[in-house]
Formats: structure tokens, C-alpha cells, sequence
């Protein structure tokens, strides 16, 4: 049995379209509407509607709901692998491992949220010893979710699990270059609870002007995945009504091999990290700056394990093909620029059509298009330092600030240049392992974006903090109050004097 997610495109050939494509191939897997914005107004009404359900279900009822979902999920993973496999072009393995890192976000965000977002004490200090203190985390609303392509289930459901967890109704656009996923995500909820609760979670279809109509059409947030280009103009359109936003944009991410580091383990991570899903990372590795003791030797490590990984549609391919057509020209573009100014591919260079080899570059001017600008393909340049001190002046010498990793021989000493690094996110010894620990917040800073999903920190970042403060007893005298006497005043102040003036 499957959730069938595909949505009939309308017969009214004046109604606009789109294909979804296998990109392997091409072939037509379905088309779908490009939806209006008074269709998206009509989702976030019903949405609206819906939500008054959701919040009186309370944390234990969301969490029922939720982990409903996520076992619906789980049940079906190969199914779900391989819609991935057809509509994104990955290969199913690595299909399957997103959607088990995703199920795991789902029951972290349900199981979490009412210790992180509930109700909890503060202490009300001495000014306000009368008063019982107390601070809640509610939802905001109705969320707009606008999802990526690259990992069309993992990346979005950072936004999806947790602002549902919280509380919040979610209209979500998936990319439309993988919009049966999302589909098939909402077809996975409408099984998993009753129907008040089917229009909690609800997709829209379309392109980038479904997107723009969906930060105009009342939500309370917007989470976006996507360029850092195509971030600033959904910020835009959110600025006209001061619709907050939470951006996770692209990255630049570089790995630092110190002198001590086990070569074959960080040119076996970095070759994951840059070449696994076609290089279509935003955390993964696109620059490698490798210390002078270990350079030559990671520099032949990476280029031997590079010769054994292979672009392909077969089940035996490392990796899968370019999922966005336009991305090819840029891949092959920072290819040539690197090669025309002195650099090197010492594997791969090549593109075939919508595969690209396994491209290890060396000798790149720190100033050229491959080590400014996000690749987004599974290119990685490697570059010569003095030390891990030159290397973090490089590695943030670059306007994004996403992830990256450090590997060395002093796990302590890896800590402390993660710490110096300018990125919202780093792995020591092991690349990416941050995106699969549910508590700890996942963004960047600079052209990677601002605002954290997972976690503590993505749970609040759906919600509203609300402060109440409840009087205990009340005082003899009222400090807040137009019948104070100067007396009374002056007395609080040899207090606050006495108390805090000290040293």
C-alpha cells in the first residue's frame, strides 16, 4: 500500500503547471498546480482553523499525534526512499539514512517540548519578593514552512516536527523540484489523526511565486531553507508585514587537518562530506585546509578513496546526479575558474550532463569562485596552511558561517579551534555528526543565515516567550503606586546601596 501523494494537476489548461522530474533521466514522475495566492490564503485560513484542535490537545496529545506520524513514517521508509530516489536523484541508502535521522527529530521535538517550552519558575529578586515569577513558551501561530530540494525530508522536518510540537499549525511549500515528498508527508499526517487535524499540516505546490504568496499570506513565521539570494528576497516580502523569519541559507564550509590527525580518517570523512548527494550540502565540505606536515600525505589519501567513487543512477553509484539542472553551469564554472588560474583537478573536472565527477582541486587561489562562492556540487579544494592558526584566518575569511570540521590528534585541542571558527556548527574528528543530535541547534550566521531549528533552541524559535508574574501577598507600602512617600523611596535606595554597592 502507498500514500499515493501525488495531487492531480487541474484540467483547466488555464490553470498553470509543473512537471516533476527524475533527474537521472528526466522522465515526467507527475505535474502538479502552481498555486495561487488566493489558494495559499485558503491553506493558512483552514490552517488557522485547524490549530484551535491542535492547542487543546495539549503537549501529551501533540506528542500522541506526532509519534503517530513518525510510525507512520517509519513503517513506510522504503517507500519513502524510494520516492527520494526518483524525485531527488540520491541513492536509496543514503535516501534511507535521511529519513531515519528525520524520524528521530520528530520523537526528540515531541517527547522534549513540554520540559523545554511548559511552564517554569524564576526567581523574582529582591525588588519583587512578593511576586511569583514564571515563564511559558506559546506558539506563534500558523507557521509557513518553504523547504529545500537537497534533503527534502531531513532539512524541512527541522521546521515541520518542532513547530507542530510546539504548538503551531504549518503550511508547508516543499521545492519544486521535490514537492511528491512533501505531498507525501502530508499524506503520512492525514493518516496519523483524526480529522479536525488533517488541515494541521498542509502542502502547497508551486514555484517561487507560491513561496512569496505564502510570506504574504497572514502566517505568523516563516522557516526557509534555500540560497542566501533567495533568502533575502523572502525576507522582503516578509518585511511588509513584519513577518519574522528564520533563515537557513547556504555555506563554504571548510575541514582543518592539523599536524597530529589521522590522515586516512579526515580524507575519508572529507570525501563524504564533500562528495556525498552530488556535493548538495550545506554543511558538507567544499574547502580543506590541510597543515604543512600532513598535506602531501592527505592530498594522495583523498585522491586514491576519490578514484573508487563513482556518479551514477545504479544501485551502485556513490552518489546521484545533479538535482537542479541549473546548478551544473555554476559547478562547471568554478571548475574552469580554478583551473584557468593556476589550480589543479587532480580527479575529475569532468561533467556529463547532469553527473559530475568527483573533482579534488588543488593550488585555488583563496580569491577564486570555488573557494568564495558556494559550489553546491562535489567539488572540494585543498589548500596548503603553516599551521591550524592560518588555517581558521582562512577558513573565515569567507562572507557564510554555516558548519565544518576539525580533525586532530588532541580531541581538547580540536575544541578549542572549533570554538575559534566562525560557523554556527563544527564536528571535531567526524563530519555532519551535529545535524543527527536532536538537542543541539542547527544554523549559521553571516550569508548562512540566523535563527536555530532542532533543539532546545529550534523549539522556542516557534513559540513566543510569555512572562507572568502572580502577587504572593501584598506589601505595607506600594512602591508602584502614586501614594509612595519620597521617604519610601529614599529607603529602597540605602538598600540597593547597601546590598549591591559593596566592593
Amino acid at each position: 500500500m502507498t500514500l499515493a501523494p501525488e495531487r492531480p494537476a487541474a484540467a483547466d489548461p488555464a490553470v498553470e503547471v509543473f512537471d516533476s522530474l527524475d533527474p537521472a533521466t528526466g522522465e515526467v514522475l507527475a505535474t502538479y498546480p502552481v498555486q495561487s495566492a488566493e489558494e495559499v490564503e485558503a491553506a493558512v485560513a483552514r490552517a488557522r482553523v485547524a490549530l484551535q484542535w491542535w492547542q487543546a490537545q495539549g503537549y501529551e496529545g501533540r506528542r500522541t499525534h506526532l509519534r503517530a506520524w513518525k510510525g507512520a513514517i517509519a513503517r513506510r521508509i522504503q517507500e519513502l526512499a524510494e520516492l527520494v530516489h526518483r524525485e531527488n536523484g540520491k541513492p536509496r541508502p543514503d535516501a534511507l539514512l535521511e529519513i531515519a535521522l528525520a524520524v528521530d527529530h520528530i520523537e526528540w521535538a515531541a517527547k522534549k517540548a513540554p520540559k523545554v517550552l511548559g511552564p517554569r519558575r524564576v526567581a523574582s529578586g529582591m525588588m519583587a519578593a512578593n511576586q511569583a515569577s514564571s515563564v511559558e513558551y506559546q506558539a506563534l501561530g500558523v507557521v509557513g514552512v518553504i523547504g529545500p530540494w537537497n534533503y527534502p525530508v531531513f532539512t524541512p522536518m527541522g521546521s515541520l516536527a518542532y513547530a507542530l510540537a510546539a504548538g503551531n499549525a504549518v503550511v508547508f511549500k516543499p521545492s519544486e523540484f521535490t514537492p511528491a515528498i512533501g505531498l507525501w508527508l502530508e499524506r503520512a499526517w492525514q493518516m496519523s489523526v483524526p480529522a479536525e487535524g488533517r488541515e494541521v499540516l498542509q502542502v502547497v505546490t508551486g514555484l517561487g511565486a507560491t513561496g512569496a504568496a505564502l510570506c504574504r499570506a497572514g502566517v505568523d513565521k516563516i522557516a526557509f531553507t534555500g540560497s542566501a539570494a533567495t533568502g533575502k528576497k523572502v525576507m522582503a516580502a516578509c518585511a511588509e508585514t513584519l513577518v519574522p523569519v528564520l533563515m537557513e541559507c547556504g555555506g563554504k564550509d571548510a575541514m582543518i587537518v592539523d599536524d597530529d590527525a589521522d590522515v586516512a580518517a579526515a580524507a575519508d570523512a572529507a570525501l563524504w562530506g564533500g562528495m556525498s548527494n552530488a556535493g548538495q550540502t550545506c554543511i558538507g565540505i567544499e574547502r580543506v585546509y590541510a597543515t604543512d606536515k600532513v598535506y602531501d600525505a592527505f592530498v594522495t589519501e583523498l585522491t586514491t578513496r576519490a578514484a573508487a567513487v563513482r556518479p551514477g543512477s545504479d544501485a551502485t553509484a556513490s552518489y546521484g546526479p545533479i538535482t537542479m539542472p541549473s546548478q551544473v553551469g555554476i559547478i562547471q564554472r568554478h571548475i574552469d575558474d580554478a583551473v584557468a588560474r593556476g589550480g589543479r583537478a587532480l580527479t575529475g573536472g569532468t561533467v556529463d550532463g547532469l553527473f559530475v565527477a568527483p573533482t579534488v582541486l588543488v593550488d585555488v587561489p583563496e580569491d577564486s569562485a570555488a573557494v568564495q562562492e558556494e559550489t553546491f556540487g562535489p567539488t572540494i579544494t585543498v589548500a596548503r596552511v603553516r599551521d591550524a592558526d592560518e588555517a581558521v584566518e582562512r577558513t573565515n575569511a569567507t562572507s557564510y558561517g554555516l558548519a565544518g570540521a576539525v580533525f586532530t590528534g588532541d580531541s581538547k585541542r580540536g575544541v578549542g579551534i572549533a570554538r575559534r571558527i566562525r560557523s554556527g556548527m563544527t564536528s571535531v574528528n567526524s563530519v555532519i555528526a551535529f545535524a543527527s543530535v536532536p538537542g543541539l541547534p542547527f544554523g549559521g550566521v553571516g550569508d548562512s543565515g540566523f535563527g536555530r531549528i532542532h533543539g532546545e533552541d529550534g523549539l522556542k524559535e516557534f513559540t513566543r516567550a510569555k512572562a507572568i508574574t502572580r502577587q504572593r501577598f501584598a506589601l505595607p507600602v506600594q512602591l508602584l503606586s502614586f501614594t509612595r512617600t519620597p521617604e519610601l523611596t529614599d529607603k529602597v535606595a540605602k538598600v540597593v546601596g547597601m546590598v549591591h554597592g559593596r566592593g
